[in-house]
């Protein structure tokens, strides 16, 4: 039996809390409820010009729920700007098992056969809460959380929480928002439908891709945010 069931997690999503260990190695899950949260808002999603450049030359295979332990266990890993992180292996059991049951996915860019970056989060109705990423190349989080906000927006998702903000996120739109407010958008958006996007491919490349292939993607965000802010 896992020490976290999937159940009480998302659960605690749902209410505005999420689980953390202190260290790597440390057993105790915490459950944090912070003052301020962090959160994208997915309408006004910003992408830095070089990353423009960056996604236009496809530098990445972009798979979908493909290695979603692997990807985990990558965001656990230590290193040299992360020497710590909050990942145990319960809270990975836990993710994995949610990540079975269909509630938690993964964006991965793999590079000649290596996975080399990506991310993961929880969906929950219309609400996905990211949780890590990692890169072992340079851009690869970048474009792995670019191509996240496209899917999100297409699948008519309405909140993005990134629980806290650095200053890495800042630069792709992310703000500070107080605890009411949040727990306010948290209960419009798990009882939204919204659904994750399996196709294969980038969603992310085929929006700066010129002909139909890029409109038709580009009309799909446009057409998924206005409705987004429509409802809201």
């Amino acid at each position: 039996m896992l020490a976290l069931p999937p159940e009480l997690i998302l659960s605690a999503y749902a209410n505005g809390l999420f689980p953390m260990a202190k260290d790597r190695d440390d057993p105790t899950i915490h459950w944090l409820d912070p003052i301020r949260r962090g959160v994208i808002p997915l309408d006004r999603f910003h992408i830095p010009r070089s990353l423009k450049k960056t996604l236009r030359k496809r530098p990445f295979e972009i798979r979908i729920d493909h290695a979603f332990s692997e990807v985990v266990h990558a965001c656990a890993e230590p290193t040299s700007d992360r020497p710590r992180t909050w990942l145990n292996d319960e809270l990975i059991d836990a993710y994995v098992a949610m990540a079975e049951r269909g509630f938690a996915h993964s964006v991965e860019c793999w590079q000649e056969g290596r996975l080399v970056g990506g991310l993961y989060g929880v969906a929950l109705g219309g609400a996905f809460f990211g949780e890590s990423m990692f890169s072992r190349v340079r851009d690869a989080s970048k474009v792995a959380l670019v191509e996240l906000v496209c899917r999100l927006r297409v699948g008519g998702f309405e909140l993005l929480d990134t629980q806290f903000v650095t200053d890495h996120l800042r630069r792709f739109g992310a703000i500070e928002i107080s605890r009411q407010d949040y727990r306010i958008r948290l209960r419009r958006a798990v009882i939204r439908r919204a659904s994750w996007p399996r196709q294969p491919g980038s969603l992310a490349y085929s929006l700066f891709a010129g002909g139909g292939e890029g409109e038709e993607v580009a009309a799909a965000v446009r057409g998924s945010s206005q409705s987004t802010t429509q409802t809201s």
